[in-house]
């Protein structure tokens, strides 16, 4: 595949975000690169592309597969996988979500569950405890809030980010314009 100038800028700064999102900037820009293109395309055609080792590729698609962002499939007549990204958008900002969400921010409740715990039978101050307790609330309220949305239908998600700010006028104590 031949990339054009444009479609280098977008795979570079793909791989930058990635590194900044804590992916390697290998695995992003195979993602980049699968999302961009037209084809579904084999592991030996994303390293020719990217320049990239075989087994930097191979471990870079079996990582996107296990987060969902990544399928693979067969074609007649070839014993190759063909890989293509999600190509709709709301399906892969929804699997970037669920995958971080188990990976990171459901373990950090847990944790916190247990110092909250752990603090109950120490001698940790009140006003650290409080603290604590707060942030693991406020935590548990965007948790919550999150699997309430995303059970919603996708026409839902979409009203709801056209209103974007908008929505402060429905409610109660609005701040005044």
């Amino acid at each position: 595949m031949r990339l054009t100038p444009a479609m280098q800028n977008f795979i570079l700064h793909w791989g930058e975000m990635g590194s900044k999102w804590g992916v390697n900037r290998s695995v992003a820009q195979i993602h980049a690169l699968l999302h961009i293109s037209t084809d579904p395309m084999t592991a030996d055609e994303i390293c020719e592309t990217l320049n990239l080792a075989r087994s930097n590729v191979s471990n870079g698609l079996k990582e996107l597969q296990s987060q969902g962002l990544v399928k693979a499939s067969r074609q007649l007549g070839d014993r190759r996988d063909h890989f293509t990204s999600i190509r709709d958008m709301f399906d892969l900002v929804d699997a970037v979500i669920k995958t971080r969400r188990e990976r990171e921010f459901a373990p950090t409740l847990r944790a916190l569950d247990e110092v909250m715990k752990e603090a109950e039978g120490d001698d940790t101050p009140k006003r650290t405890k409080d603290r604590m307790g707060e942030t693991l609330r406020v935590m548990r309220m965007f948790d919550e809030w999150y699997v309430d949305f995303s059970r919603l239908p996708r026409s839902v998600h979409l009203a709801v980010l056209k209103l974007g700010a908008k929505v402060a006028r429905f409610l109660p104590g609005k701040p005044a314009d």
